[in-house]
């Protein structure tokens, strides 16, 4: 537990950075998105009190790298390092196709259609409420707290979430046992 507890307090700590970094280089997309993603860092306490499950410590360090990935990315890995934004896609899908895996496999079902279409699903909704984002902050003249690169960088965007969601899918079994099936403790 103390492991744990560290993962998340680092994270958190990580996260205040950014917001930090973020204010020092006026930058909004990097605070906006530190905010955010420090918010997430508590979904996983609220989904446990909310549907009575119990998440392995690796999953909630999971949940928590995300976010801190992609707050960081607003700081310049997102322009200057190539895979940066492949591997938030990636990691982002596997939690989008993780929760529809589980749902899935909770309910007896094949998680497969379910798991692709969510992710498919999502993914396109947030290429448009990013590209919605930036065009409106251009509109109005003001710094966009998401940026788009155009019609490539939207196709790899959705081409990573379905490795994402190919993840879940060959390893959500083993890795989503503890939730689709509502065990919890067993690490």
């Amino acid at each position: 537990m103390n492991g744990e507890r560290a993962v998340e307090r680092g994270v958190r700590a990580g996260l205040v950075a950014v917001v930090i970094a973020g204010v020092r280089r006026r930058d909004p997309g990097a605070v906006v998105n530190a905010v955010v993603g420090f918010a997430a860092t508590y979904a996983p306490v609220a989904v446990e009190r909310v549907f009575g499950l119990e998440f392995r410590p690796w999953q909630r360090a999971y949940v928590d790298v995300a976010m801190l990935t992609h707050a960081v990315g607003m700081l310049g890995p997102y322009d200057d390092v190539w895979w940066w934004d492949h591997l938030t896609h990636a990691h982002s899908s596997t939690l989008v196709g993780g929760l529809a895996f589980a749902a899935a496999r909770r309910r007896d079902e094949n998680p497969r259609p379910r798991v692709v279409a969510t992710v498919a699903v999502a993914g396109c909704c947030w290429e448009l409420f990013e590209y919605a984002i930036h065009a409106t902050a251009k509109r109005l003249g003001v710094e966009p707290v998401l940026v788009t690169y155009g019609k490539r960088d939207t196709a790899l965007d959705l081409v990573f979430n379905f490795v994402g969601a190919a993840v879940v899918l060959l390893l959500g079994d083993r890795a989503l046992e503890n939730v689709a099936r509502g065990s919890g403790t067993d690490d």
